[in-house]
């Protein structure tokens, strides 16, 4: 059976909305934010998780929104931005997707099938997955996913 963490990136990943002036710099279409933003969780930790699960058939993708009403040079520097964050913190990601804002997440990885398990940020987002399970991103992730690894190799 197929089996798919989905990340998002702004707030689950990283602490963008700790940047200062990160609205400002949005509306300015600077993409300061996304390349300062600071890790949420210890990476190392983190990306030692998931290449275990990955050893155990677990694909990871990334879906992450743009930020909203911006131009298409802007969208351009976001997403380069947000690709240079994952290099820079060795992301061990299998797919990305980094889409306009609002976009449904689950349409970005339906085609995946089987278990889909969503770890993110906005509980607005949460609570429309409708692919399988959801990590709330507010709450300790490593633990959770340490937890999903755990019963995940008791079946």
């Amino acid at each position: 059976m197929n089996k798919t963490l989905v990340f998002d990136m702004d707030g689950t990943l990283n602490r963008f909305y700790d940047e200062k002036d990160w609205l400002k710099d949005l509306k300015r279409e600077n993409p300061r934010p996304y390349i300062m933003a600071q890790p949420k969780v210890d990476m190392e930790i983190l990306n030692a998780i998931l290449m275990v699960l990955k050893s155990m058939g677990w694909r990871i993708a990334v879906t992450s929104w743009l930020a909203n009403d911006s131009s298409e040079k802007y969208k351009a520097e976001v997403r380069k931005a947000k690709i240079e964050w994952l290099k820079k913190y060795n992301f061990p990601y299998d797919e990305i997707h980094i889409v306009a804002y609002g976009t449904t997440k689950a349409n970005c990885t339906r085609k995946n099938g089987g278990i889909q398990i969503l770890v993110d940020d906005n509980e607005r987002v949460r609570k429309g997955w409708k692919l399988g399970g959801t990590i709330d991103a507010n709450e300790n992730i490593l633990k959770a996913l340490s937890d999903l690894l755990i019963e995940d190799s008791e079946r």
